[in-house]
């Protein structure tokens, strides 16, 4: 999952940039409103989490024109304004959520992998399409109730097209969302994830859970059980 982190205080930025990566999420960061806003209109992020006191551009007139824009993808305002008029202004200008300064960061990836849910369509933290069941919290995977042990990148490849379950998932979607900088286009490297995700989940052939469309990408076959 990418996500936009909009904060100008540069250790909070730092140091919510290094936890995303290690759990797992490609991040792109602003350290004020107009950058912020340059980077949501042209990379297609998964969420965005934006401070409301940024330079140059407030983070309420990002959300606004960020919205205003098009751009649909789950926001998180983090703000030191306690008040609920700022709360429900927040909200109004088009964000999804909000957390209060200071916050724990477990309570903030909780909230964050809510928002990405939600927004593809999942109710609950557990994604269950027929026999294959990912835990978001926990990252983990089984088949059958039987634990799967797959890479980190394995496991994002997984994430991303059984959150999309049923939808066809180009290639290039692929890139954008789960890897941190850019590669080689043309290499095989997903396809390389794919065939090993292909066997791990379904040693025997019977299940077939990941469906290459020739030409424009992949999907998640099995449908969703809820």
């Amino acid at each position: 999952m990418r996500v936009l982190l909009v904060e100008d205080e540069a250790p909070l930025r730092e140091t919510l940039a290094a936890r995303l990566k290690r759990e797992g999420f490609a991040v792109d960061t602003a350290a004020d409103g107009e950058e912020g806003l340059y980077h949501g209109r042209e990379v297609p992020f998964d969420i965005a989490v934006i401070d409301l006191g940024l330079p140059k551009l407030s983070g309420m007139d990002l959300v606004k024109a960020l919205r205003e824009a098009g751009q649909k993808f789950p926001i998180l305002i983090l703000t030191a304004r306690s008040s609920w008029q700022d709360k429900v202004e927040g909200l109004k200008s088009g964000a999804d959520d909000y957390l209060v300064k200071p916050f724990h960061v477990e309570e903030l990836l909780a909230r964050m992998n809510a928002l990405l849910r939600r927004a593809a369509g999942w109710s609950k933290p557990v994604l269950d399409c027929g026999p294959v069941r990912l835990d978001l919290s926990a990252q983990t995977v089984a088949v059958n109730g039987q634990a799967v042990d797959l890479t980190s990148y394995e496991y994002k490849v997984l994430e991303y097209l059984m959150l999309h379950a049923g939808e066809l998932v180009s290639k290039a979607d692929l890139t954008e969302h789960i890897y941190q900088q850019d590669f080689d286009r043309d290499s095989n490297v997903l396809e390389v994830f794919i065939g090993r995700l292909r066997k791990k989940l379904d040693p025997d052939g019977v299940l077939k859970p990941i469906e290459t469309v020739r030409g424009r990408g992949y999907r998640f076959a099995i449908p969703r059980n809820e």
